[in-house]
């Protein structure tokens, strides 16, 4: 392993995480509805678990409301139970083939809470990156034990291994402004 594959092996990661955490922050919800936060809710489809966008189709009727039309009858049943059941927070309404799901307002010790969630899962995501940067330190410490980098190489690849860490960091930090500002918007 090299130099510029060891960067390489760090940055891909990093950016791994960073787009672990835009998935896991955009599950959180604010007060208006977006189809993505049924992404994560599965249902049972011929022994299967599928999620809802697999088996329905999930549009917006209205800013804080959520239609789902399943494409087959015998669904809407089940897919109303697995979002009702799932850790959102839901409570959706049937109406003929339609269910709708209309989103609860939040708050102000809600959206407090959700803020405190957000900030946690930024600071998971700032350990990760760190991790991934003690990884690739180690891996460059090695490559100059084994006499393959000079010491000048290693340190250089260690300053910018550490400015691709800034970098990532800050745009965690950016992102979980983004959401915090996205949730105590009344």
């Amino acid at each position: 392993m090299t130099i510029a594959d060891t960067k390489h092996t760090a940055e891909t990661k990093m950016l791994k995480s960073i787009e672990a955490f835009k998935g896991e922050i955009q599950k959180i919800r604010t007060g208006r509805a977006h189809p993505g936060i049924l992404d994560s809710v599965h249902v049972d489809y011929y022994g299967s678990m599928v999620s809802i966008s697999q088996v329905a189709n999930v549009s917006l009727l209205d800013a804080r409301t959520i239609s789902v039309q399943p494409w087959e009858k015998g669904l809407a049943s089940k897919i109303e139970k697995a979002i009702r059941e799932s850790d959102l927070g839901l409570n959706p309404a049937s109406q003929g083939d339609l269910i709708r799901v209309p989103m609860p307002a939040l708050t102000e010790e809600r959206r407090r809470d959700l803020s405190k969630v957000v900030r946690h899962a930024g600071e998971d995501c700032k350990v990760a990156v760190r991790n991934l940067r003690r990884e690739a330190n180690e891996q460059l410490k090695k490559l100059l034990k084994d006499k393959a980098v000079t010491e000048d190489d290693e340190r250089r690849a260690q300053d910018e291994v550490q400015k691709l860490t800034d970098r990532v960091v800050a745009e965690v930090d950016k992102l979980v402004h983004g959401k915090e500002a996205e949730i105590m918007a009344v």
